[in-house]
């Protein structure tokens, strides 16, 4: 492969990476062309892009990159087929699911997640709880509403907001 062949796919490994904040090394050897097809189609309909990749030239793009990312360069041995999303957990879900019907295959090498590095085919079940920002925004918003429509019922039912104060010391007390 000449030079600037190398150089070019560098450059859209680092645009790839760009436009994704997450990323997982999975390890696609032994996969048929039958398996890798149905992974490739389960990974569209989950917005999941999946593209096998020169390590060498991926830990490049990786390198040109402000974030650190050295834990994971001793996972780009072999094989390697990176899943970029925009989602963190969706791609362990993925690899979880499609697993289990296909021989533990493709495996999990590593990943990279809400800002952190995760090492080895152990970590998926973490990775599968990550929960991502818009879970998290509506569990803190959930927290929040019930003492409010707690108040707002007591309202509504036509308690005064002065027996509402009263129901509230004595239950403190």
């Amino acid at each position: 492969m000449k030079k600037e062949d190398k150089s070019l796919l560098i450059d859209q490994f680092v645009e790839t990476l760009n436009n994704y904040p997450h990323f997982y090394l999975v390890d696609v050897t032994g996969m048929n062309s039958g398996d890798t097809s149905e992974l490739r189609r389960e990974c569209f309909k989950n917005d999941i892009k999946l593209q096998v990749v020169k390590n060498t030239l991926f830990e490049k793009a990786l390198e040109r990159r402000e974030e650190d990312y050295s834990a994971l360069y001793d996972c780009l041995k072999g094989n390697t087929g990176v899943m970029f999303c925009t989602t963190a957990n969706a791609p362990a879900k993925l690899i979880k699911k499609f697993g289990k019907d296909h021989g533990d295959m493709p495996a999990l090498k590593g990943a990279y997640a809400e800002e952190s590095a995760y090492v080895g085919a152990d970590m998926l079940d973490a990775l599968c709880a990550i929960k991502s920002k818009n879970e998290l925004i509506a569990e803190v918003i959930s927290t929040l509403e019930g003492p409010i429509n707690s108040v707002l019922s007591q309202l509504d039912g036509g308690t005064t907001i002065h027996g509402l104060l009263d129901a509230i010391e004595k239950k403190n007390s």
